[in-house]
Formats: C-alpha cells, structure tokens, sequence
C-alpha cells in the first residue's frame, strides 16, 4: 500500500485495509470510482468522482478493479501536487 504524503501533511492512499489507516489521524475517505455490471454482462469501472474516464469493459470484475487502481495510481495518486 502506497501511502503520499502531500506538503500540507495530509496522507493520500488508495484504500486498502494492508495497515490500520485510523493511526494516521482523523479520516476523509471518498469514493474515487465505481465498479459496476453493464447490461451484456461486463464490467466498467467510471473514475467520474476524480474527474477520470469511463474504464472498459471488462470481461470480469477482477479485470475491471485492476484498471480502476492502476487508473488511480498513474493519474491520482502519482498525479496529485
């Protein structure tokens, strides 16, 4: 788990549970995408919440969560000033 840690102080992370966030101080977690089914049975992942793309489709929602962090890691975490 990737932790950022901006000039202000505040720590930016992609969510994971690797280690208790809560120790860092107080807590501002927000969604940064949606994971969710299309009708023909595929999966997208819409990064709409970060100001991202509409992601896929995918064949399997693995594959879609894949893309949704490596989306949020290139171009949100690493990007965030």
């Amino acid at each position: 788990m990737q932790l950022r840690i901006t000039t202000g102080g505040t720590v930016l992370c992609i969510y994971g549970e690797a280690i208790d966030l809560g120790g860092l101080g107080t807590l501002a977690i927000r969604r940064g995408s949606m994971v969710e089914p299309t009708s023909a049975g595929e999966w997208t992942a819409d990064l709409s919440p970060v100001a991202g793309p509409l992601l896929g489709p995918f064949a399997s929602r693995s594959l879609a969560l894949a893309a949704e962090q490596a989306w949020l890691q290139q171009h949100w975490l690493d990007g965030v000033s």
